[in-house]
This record gives structure tokens, sequence and C-alpha cells, in this order.
């Protein structure tokens, strides 16, 4: 363990009270499971387990380098070739993380590959897969179960694996558990299951893997334990809860609470809108209170992997029960619905300028879907991009951190980014804000455009060509 206490925030009932505490000298002889699990956390504390990680993209690659300083051999897995071929040369492949780090992992036996047989090899297995919607908005585990099917011949007793992908509560106990039991292991005696949600936030440099404190559920006392041991070895802050459905659960209520809250924040903009008022100077003025508010922000449309999706994963396992989530499926309409009012706003922009939108030229600024990173996943900004397409305006993009649109599953653009010189900028009917990036000169963009759609209430106050939305 590491040269300092490691505290453990308990979140348990009663009757879990069986460790609430990790020291850097764990009383391995005291544990209920005296063979598989004590082997288990000797190698973990001896730093001569090996970490496996399933998934090298913003979740699993910042949690390989984690592992790798904190003195494991960790082998990465990802079907995408391509991927483990530039990890394997020390290359990155997200822009926040520097190939420095990824060579320094590689010099300390980081190996990289996707050859998911030598997952045997691993005393832990760490799945970090997407979880998207499928076409009716409903959860799609399709990888986190294919993942599962091609580790399970390699699984082995005495491995503990943990799957950190959001997804409703029960997955890992529904999915994963009946998996390893078909295979005649006995789930807290052999093999150990975990669920530990991820809550990586790409770009924020006031907390970083080490920092963010890690939820952990085991199906066992057994599991939790050996979870707890895996993750305090390279997390500073480990807090248990009772089970794998208490922590699936945790990580929907975090991202829930946000998505609640901002389809809160845009309904207010809609009607401050209507009013005349600025939403963003009323909420800095509300911000201002010490106590009992918290500041959230409108914006085109939620983005990212977890905001726009993980409240459908819930509302979708509550109708098992006969729930129907309403608070929660209402603000996912109004954030979804932000995108068509963000494209009414530029209809209406050039209208009163004597143009019609089919025909217009139109520079998206920002397509990632927050600023100063290049996270693609779930942008709006690629919405509006198509929304406006389809209504026949043509468009381009000026974005420094996305210089050619990338391969997408669901989107296409065949554009690179647009450099934001003088001309460029004058020669475009509008220019909308979509992604506020701080690398943008926003007086230089303003002198020049005709007229700017500002999504993110980056001009304060009244400027003749600027329209909020």
């Amino acid at each position: 363990m590491k040269d300092e206490t490691l505290q453990l925030e308990t979140m348990l009932p009663e009757h879990f009270d069986e460790t609430v505490e990790i020291r850097p000298a764990l009383n391995l002889a005291a544990l209920p499971e005296a063979g598989t699990l004590q082997r288990l956390l000797q190698k973990i504390e001896s730093r001569t387990a090996v970490i496996g990680i399933v998934g090298l993209g913003y979740v699993g690659l910042p949690l390989m380098l984690r592992y790798t300083y904190a003195g494991f051999k960790v082998i990465g897995f990802d079907i995408d070739h391509d991927k483990v071929g530039k990890l394997n040369r020390g290359e990155s492949y997200i822009e926040h993380i520097e190939a420095r780090s990824v060579g320094e992992a590689v010099a300390r036996g980081f190996q990289a590959t996707s050859n998911f047989s030598r997952a045997a090899e691993a005393d832990a297995l760490i799945i970090c897969v997407p979880t998207p919607l499928n076409g009716y908005r409903e959860p799609d585990l399709s990888f986190i179960l294919g993942t599962a099917d091609v580790l399970m011949p390699a699984m082995r007793p005495g491995q503990v694996l943990s799957l950190e992908s959001t997804t409703y509560p029960g997955t890992t106990e529904e999915e994963l558990r009946p998996r390893l039991e078909e295979r005649g292991f006995d789930i807290g005696n052999d093999v150990f299951l975990v669920f530990s949600p991820e809550r990586e936030d790409p770009g924020n440099a006031q907390f970083k893997t080490r920092s963010i404190p890690k939820i952990v559920g085991g199906s066992t006392p057994a599991c939790r334990q050996a979870g707890l041991a895996l993750y305090g070895a390279a997390v500073d802050r480990v807090v248990p809860v009772s089970s794998t459905r208490a922590a699936e659960l945790t990580k929907l209520l975090e991202n829930i609470h946000r998505a609640v809250n901002i389809g809160l924040v845009n309904e207010m903009k809609i009607i401050a809108d209507r009013m005349g008022i600025d939403i963003y100077e009323v909420i800095h003025a509300a911000a201002t209170k010490p106590f009992g508010f918290t500041p959230y922000f409108p914006g085109p449309g939620l983005g990212g992997h977890c905001i726009p999706i993980d409240p459908f994963y819930l509302t979708w396992k509550a109708r098992q029960y006969g729930l129907h989530t309403r608070f929660i499926e209402l603000a996912g309409e109004i954030n979804d619905d932000m995108p068509s009012w963000v494209i009414g706003k530029v209809v209406d922009t050039l209208n009163d300028r004597g143009r019609a939108l089919k025909g217009s030229r139109i520079m998206v600024l920002g397509i990632t879907y927050k600023k100063n990173v290049d996270d693609m996943r779930e942008s709006p900004s690629v919405r509006l991009m198509e929304m406006l397409r389809d209504k026949g305006a043509v468009v381009c993009y000026s974005d420094p951190h996305v210089p050619v649109f990338p391969k997408m599953r669901e989107h296409r653009f065949d554009l690179q980014s647009t450099p934001l010189t003088e001309e460029n900028i004058a020669q475009q009917d509008l220019v909308l804000l979509a992604t506020n990036h701080d690398d943008f000169d926003y007086d230089f963009i303003g002198q020049h455009a005709k007229v700017i759609v500002d999504t993110r209430g980056v001009y304060s106050g009244t400027v003749d060509n600027v329209v909020k939305s």
C-alpha cells in the first residue's frame, strides 16, 4: 500500500462492519477467506499483481497510467489495433494525455494487446468499455457482454473482475455473475466480482484519477474486500458500499443530478429569453448566495458519454419495477430539445437580416462536447452541424482540438477545421458559438463576424452583432 494511511469512508449498513479502513500493513491472517483472497491481497500489497485494463479510451487509459505509476505491471486490452500499436510505441491518441506519460508507462513494463487470451496473465481485470443507447434509447450492453464473453475462457481462480462502465443497477449480478458461475467459479471464493463506477472528467486539471474518490461494491463481502484493496493501491480514497447494485445506482444518481439541474436551467434560459432577461446575469447573481444554490449553466444540448445517456439506463430499468421516472424523463426531453431551440434562434437571426437558412454560410465554433478537450462523444455541436446541413446551410467548423473531423459511428462530415482568419470569419453569414474553448480569441471573432449566435454566454451584456441562445 502507499506510505500514508488510507482512510476509507464507510457508507455500509451496520451489518457490514468488517472493513472501514485499510492501512499500509494489512492483517491478512484475520481475513475470513484465508486462501485465494489472502493470496490476491498479498499480491496487490506487494505490487506483484498484474493489472489488466480492458478498453483503453478516456477511462481506461488514465487508469492504466495510474496503476503503472503506482508500481504495477499493466496489460491493456483493446480491439482497436491502431490504438494498441500507438500505445506500444509510446504515443497518445487523447489530447490531454501526453505521449511522454505513455512512453514512461511502456518503460515501466506496460503492454497493450488485442490478444484477449492474455487476460489469464492478469490478477485483476478492469472493464472500461462504452455503454451507449440503441436506436430505441434503451441500454446497449453489447460492449460489456462481448467483452465478458471473450474474457471468460481466460478467467482463472484468484482473479478479481471489476466493471467500471456506467450501467443500470443489477448488470453486474444479472450479466457478469452468471457467466462466471456457468464456468464453475464460486464467487467470493474462487474469483471476486466488483462494480466500481468510473468518474473521469477529461481535461479537468483539478481532479485526476488518483484524487477522485472511488466507489466500490462487491458481490460478496470478500469481493468487496478485493475491490477495496485493488483500488486502494492506486487511489487516495476508496468508498465502500453494500453491493454492486448500490454502486451502480450511485453513478447514475451523480449524473442524473447534473442532467436534471441542467434541464432546469435550460428551461429557465428559454423563459428568460422570452422575457428579455440575460440568464447568465441571473445565474451569476444567484450564485452569490453562500448556501442552498449550486450554479449550473445552459448550453446547446448535453454532451459527453454520461449525462445524455445515463438517465435512460435508470428509466429503462425502473419500468421493470412498474415505475415511471417522470421527473428524470422530463429533464431529458428539455435537454434533448436544446439543439432544435438553437436552430430556431439561428433561423430567426438570419431572417432578421434578410437571409434564409438554406444556402447561408455558417461556421460552427467548437465541436467537442465541452471546452478545452478533444472529446467528441455525444457532442451537441455535431447534432447542430447535421441539422444545419440537412436544412441546406453550407457548414464549416473551427476547433483547435479537432483538426480533422473524426470517424464517428453515427456522424459523418468530410471537413477540416477552418482557420480563424479575418477573411474566413467575415465571409460567413453567421458564426454559431457551440463550444467555448479558451483558445478562441473572442474579441477578434466578434470584430469580424457579421453575426454570432452565442450558446455559451461568452459575450456578456449587449453586443450589436451577438444573439444569445
